[in-house]
Formats: structure tokens, C-alpha cells, sequence
């Protein structure tokens, strides 16, 4: 392989002229007649034993070229790219300009990483905030556990009251008529949440046991199924079982039965409150993260090739669909319950893929600026968490994984570090119900907005309408 030339006249695209040479290309024409031989049948001899020069008379002179060709461009690319230190973000793009005996002569257009500037990258302004953990949250999490290990109790003795879990068997009717979905047999209810459609659950309350009733119900009016949606109905219901939860006493025996690093309440709910503060932090740097990337990006003055952006959208779908698989669940499948095609999949994912290539190439910038390099410790300790994380020996690691590509991640790693240490950070400290109550409001801003700019565009068209109405008297004058 030679590479003859370079162009690079379009933005963003290298075109690279690629010779290969007579004896390469004589000796893979040679190799695939080899391989393909014994299956050809010519007339006059056994098959598989006619001669090169009489099957190339009979099928073309270029019946072995395609594949050939197929055998020797791609490491022909790969080493031009090499060669010519182009940083191709593409598959090339093969022309063939000339083949016969001689060799062979074609391009291959690839998509180059462009060049990215980046304005400012330290100093950025970003805010953390941290939810305080309160004593309601820690509460919250001990209830949760002490949940989690109540034991069922069945009631035999009363009437089924708000809380209690019931099973029952139901079948609905609209105007007299059965309606699809509206039956189940012993169907497991907890009473009080919210399940069913209003006044159905209320209507057990207070019934026995093997006790059969009406429940009289209104479908609400913006229900799912347009046939029933508004409509009134009556579901006959029996009553089979009814069951409630009792929750252990929070106290130190509890605490013992749950927990062999723990004596007391106290050191229980201590260790609690460790934990949901450590979650809280990682919570509030990974948001404070995503505002230094938003600060990057802003600070970002590159032009992408679209292809970059394709390639990504690719992969993210991919990565979704094969978490989907790792959940049992097909991809075309997936999408027929969501009525939803591979073109709008991809849509959903653009967005994303286009600020994942923009943060890449951000970081690359400050790795090349900034000369960050992965120290031979770094490799180490990665090769080594992949090695656990696969449960790989370390040997067969370094034999599977580009050394390059770890290298790259590391520098990347340490230039996320970077940006995070110079940046002026304000921390600030706020309930959760602090937090809800701020998120409900912006929420609210950003809808009445949005109806200000509907009302406005609404005056704007009727002004046009009036303007078109006086403008078509004035012509029928």
C-alpha cells in the first residue's frame, strides 16, 4: 500500500488516494481463486479443477477482483490514516478509481475530527446543592425498612377498613353489558391506593368476608378507553380475603434482627442519616457536573460534522436497545408497544448524542491545552478495576482492550477533574420540600410563560385576520 495523496480542501474531510500494488493485488486475485475454485463448474472439466486463465475467460477477467479488493482496503485504509495522522471520525467512503494487472487505485473519504476552540474552561460559575438530610428523611428510611419486614396478617374477626390488602373477584358492566378489561378473579387490592378508579376502593370498606356487593362508580371523563370514558357502571364484587401488614416495634431487638453492625436504635438511625448525606452529595455533584458541562458547551466554538452526531445517535441507541435486551425485552417489539419507529427512536436520542460529541470534544481540547496524560499508575489501576469488574485475568485484559482507548478515557477522567478544581463553586443547603416546593414553581413560571407566548401569538393572528379582512373590502370596493 502507498498513500499517493491528501485532500483536504473540503472542511472537516480528508480524501485520500491509496495505491495498491501489482504483486499485493496479483497475490489476493491469486488467493481467492484458491478459495473459490473447487465451487465453479466450467464445461469440459471436473469441477473445481478448471484452470484460472479458462474460468476468467469464461466469468470476466475481474470475477476474483471484488473480493480481493474486500481482503486488502480496509488494512489499506487503516495504514493511509495512519500514515497520513488524519483523525478520521467515520467510515471511509471507497471510490475505486482504476483496477487491472497493474495494482489498483482508489480514494477514501473519511469525516475528520474537527478542530474545536474552547473560550474559558476554569473559572466557570456553577452551584452545588446539597438536600440536608432532615429528621423526617431519616424517619422515612427506617419506616421504609421497618415496612419491608412486616408480616401479613389475615383478619378473620372484622370488616375490611382503609390500609388493609384484600383479594376479591370483580366483573364490570356498562348499560347492562359486560365491557373488555372489567373482570379478574382473585384480585389483590390494597384499600386507600388509589388503583382503581375513584369510589371503587371506598365502596369495600366495611364489607365481610365472602360478603357479595354492587359497586356503583362514574368513569371519569378523560378515561383511557373512549367507549367507557364519562360513562356510569356497576362492578359485582365478592369479597374472599382480607389481610394488613404488621410492622415490627422500632426498637433495639429490631435493630439486631436486621443488622449485625448495630445494637441500638440510635446507632441505627445514625448510620442512616451517614448514608442518605453521602447519597445526597453524589446526587449533588453529578448535577453540579452536568451545569460545568452545560458552562463548557456554552464556552464551545466548533463546527460538527453531522456524521459525528449520526454515529452517536447510533450508539445510544444501541446501548437502549441492548439494555432493553439485558430486561428481556425485544427492540421492535419495544417500539410496537410504545407506537413508536426506529426514526422518532432516534430523534428521542439526538439531543443527547449531539451534547455527548460537544462535551467530548471539550474535554479533548483541554486534555490537548492542559497536556494531560495517563501516568502508568492509572493504567494499572483501570486495567486492574476492569480485570475485577469482568473477572478477567489482568494478562487477558491488556490482550483484549486497546491500551490507547484506556489512555484516552483516563486523560478525559483527569480533565473532568480539572474543570471541577478550578471552578468557583457556591454550595448551598436546602430541604428536600425546599427543593420540590422550588422545582413546582419553576415549573409553574415556565407554563405560564409559555401561555403568555401562546396569547401574544394568538393577538398577533387575530390582528393579521383583521388586517386581511379590511384589505379584502377594500378590494371588492
Amino acid at each position: 500500500m502507498s498513500l499517493k495523496n491528501i485532500d483536504t480542501s473540503e472542511k472537516n474531510v480528508a480524501v485520500l488516494e491509496i495505491a495498491i500494488d501489482k504483486d499485493v493485488f496479483n497475490e489476493a486475485v491469486t488467493k481467492i481463486f484458491r478459495k473459490n475454485a473447487p465451487k465453479m463448474t466450467v464445461p469440459g472439466f471436473r469441477k473445481g479443477k478448471a484452470p484460472r486463465s479458462i474460468i476468467e475467460k469464461m466469468y470476466g477477467k475481474g470475477v476474483f477482483y471484488e473480493d480481493a479488493l474486500n481482503e486488502l482496503i480496509p488494512n489499506a485504509v487503516t495504514e493511509a490514516i495512519d500514515e497520513s495522522k488524519v483523525k478520521s471520525v467515520s467510515r471511509p467512503e471507497i471510490d475505486v478509481k482504476s483496477i487491472d494487472e497493474d495494482g489498483v487505485l482508489f480514494t477514501a473519504k473519511v469525516y475528520t475530527k474537527p478542530e474545536a476552540e474552547i473560550k474559558k474552561y476554569k473559572g466557570l460559575e456553577a452551584t452545588k446543592t446539597v438536600i440536608t438530610v432532615t429528621d423526617e428523611d431519616i424517619n422515612n428510611e427506617v419506616e421504609r425498612i421497618r415496612k419491608r419486614n412486616a408480616r401479613s396478617i389475615q383478619v378473620t374477626d372484622r370488616a375490611a377498613k382503609d390500609g388493609d390488602d384484600v383479594i376479591i373477584d370483580f366483573e364490570g358492566f356498562a348499560d347492562g353489558v359486560p365491557f373488555e378489561g372489567g373482570k379478574a378473579e382473585n384480585h389483590n387490592l390494597k384499600l386507600g391506593s388509589g388503583q382503581f378508579i375513584p369510589g371503587f376502593e371506598e365502596q369495600i370498606i366495611d364489607k365481610n368476608i365472602g360478603e357479595s356487593f354492587d359497586v356503583n362508580v362514574t368513569f371519569p371523563e378523560e378515561y383511557q378507553s373512549e367507549d367507557l370514558a364519562g360513562k356510569a357502571a356497576v362492578f359485582k364484587v365478592t369479597l374472599h380475603e382480607i389481610k394488613y401488614e404488621e410492622l415490627p416495634e422500632l426498637d433495639d431487638e429490631f435493630i439486631k434482627d436486621i443488622s449485625t453492625d448495630f445494637d441500638t436504635v440510635d446507632e441505627y438511625k445514625a448510620d442512616v442519616k451517614k448514608n442518605l448525606e453521602q447519597r445526597n452529595d453524589r446526587s449533588a455533584e453529578t448535577a453540579l457536573e452536568e451545569q460545568l458541562v452545560d458552562g463548557l458547551i456554552a464556552n464551545l466554538a466548533v463546527d460538527i460534522p453531522e456524521i459525528m452526531i449520526e454515529t452517536e445517535t447510533d450508539n445510544q441507541v444501541q446501548d437502549y436497545a441492548y439494555r432493553l435486551q439485558q430486561q428481556g425485552i425485544d427492540m421492535n417489539l419495544y417500539m410496537q408497544y410504545t407506537n413508536t419507529n426506529m426514526n422518532q427512536m432516534r430523534e428521542q436520542f439526538k439531543a443527547g448524542a449531539e451534547r455527548q460529541v460537544k462535551t467530548r470534544l471539550a474535554l479533548e481540547k483541554i486534555v490537548e491545552l492542559e497536556k494531560v496524560e495517563a501516568t502508568e499508575e492509572d493504567i494499572d489501576a483501570e486495567i486492574e478495576k476492569i480485570s475485577k469488574a469482568y473477572t478477567m485475568e489482568i494478562e487477558e485484559v491488556k490482550e483484549k482492550i486497546d491500551i490507547n482507548i484506556i489512555k484516552e478515557d483516563i486523560a478525559i477522567r483527569k480533565a473532568v477533574d480539572l474543570v471541577r478544581e478550578n471552578a468557583e463553586v457556591t454550595t448551598v443547603e436546602k430541604t428536600a420540600e425546599e427543593l420540590r416546593a422550588e422545582n413546582e414553581q419553576k415549573i409553574k413560571d415556565d407554563t405560564d410563560e409559555d401561555e403568555d407566548v401562546n396569547d401574544e401569538t394568538e393577538e398577533n393572528n387575530t390582528e393579521n385576520i383583521q388586517v386581511e379582512d379590511v384589505n379584502g373590502d377594500s378590494d371588492d370596493e
